[in-house]
């Protein structure tokens, strides 16, 4: 358990997450964790669990050591502004899990020389199963290792340059939705099979989850994996050349690129 004071600023889907995995691995407790939001009401969950609650920013940081900023991205400039005379250089640490705002913006926006962060999780940090990738500015040795640490309770995480986090928010924070879609067109398909729709839920949910951890539990290429079920002649070679024709794989690359130029474009 890590014992510091984490304020959580913006509590909706992507800063409620971090929350339940946090509580849910142990690493903080709920009287450690303040989380804020305008409409405190859509909190009672995390209250009942004994989170602090707050619609008050500065309030909520006063006491903090471990800042994070989970607010949408056309509210960073504002909000942060507004706190700028709240934090303290040489007690807290900022980390920012917003989509596309810059080292040198938060910096910008709060003090020079706060320990800065930023990390591109996804939705599954409330199960602790995410991947989240960081980059920071100004972090000490110790605060590195504490970041990484809070992180890897959540699930996997990986040290990237600044300049591959918008490549990172696509292929890990999107990316959890282009499996999700995946998986629905799974289930779609075992329903036109037969199965009904738990029953297909669960077989093709189950089936990513170990084709997933095959590869990083092995280390291991896809196709290495592929080629252990394409028999010559069989269903599955069937199945996946025709997938092929339809431009399967074509489809989901130019969906990540699609996903990146509108980060990069606006």
């Amino acid at each position: 358990m890590s014992g510091k004071k984490i304020a959580i600023i913006g509590g909706g889907n992507l800063g409620s997450a971090i929350a339940e995995g946090l509580l849910k691995s142990g690493f903080s407790q709920a009287s450690d964790i303040t989380i804020t939001k305008r409409n405190i009401a859509t909190l009672s969950a995390l209250r009942d669990q004994g989170v602090q609650v707050e619609s008050d920013n500065a309030k909520a940081i006063s006491q903090a050591e471990v800042v994070v900023v989970a607010l949408k991205p056309y509210n960073v400039k504002e909000v942060l502004s507004e706190l700028r005379a709240s934090f303290d250089v040489e007690k807290q640490i900022l980390i920012s899990v917003v989509t596309g705002v810059l080292l040198d913006d938060l910096e910008k926006i709060t003090l020079p020389g706060l320990p800065i962060f930023r990390a591109m999780p996804n939705t599954a940090i409330a199960i602790q199963e995410s991947m989240t990738c960081i980059c920071h500015r100004n972090g000490s040795a110790e605060q590195v290792a504490f970041v990484q640490k809070m992180f890897d309770q959540l699930g996997v995480t990986v040290s990237i340059d600044e300049k591959l986090m918008d490549a990172a928010t696509v292929l890990g924070a999107c990316g959890i939705a282009y499996a999700f879609r995946f998986i629905r067109a799974n289930i779609q398909g075992g329903i036109e099979i037969g199965f009904d729709v738990r029953t297909a839920n669960l077989i093709a949910a189950q089936t990513v989850k170990g084709a997933a951890e095959l590869l990083i539990r092995e280390k291991r290429h896809p196709e290495e994996e592929i080629d252990k079920v394409t028999t010559p002649k069989g269903c599955t070679i069937a199945g996946l050349n025709e997938m092929e024709h339809q431009g399967f794989s074509s489809s989901l690359i130019k969906g990540i690129m699609a996903s990146y130029d509108k980060i990069i474009k606006g």
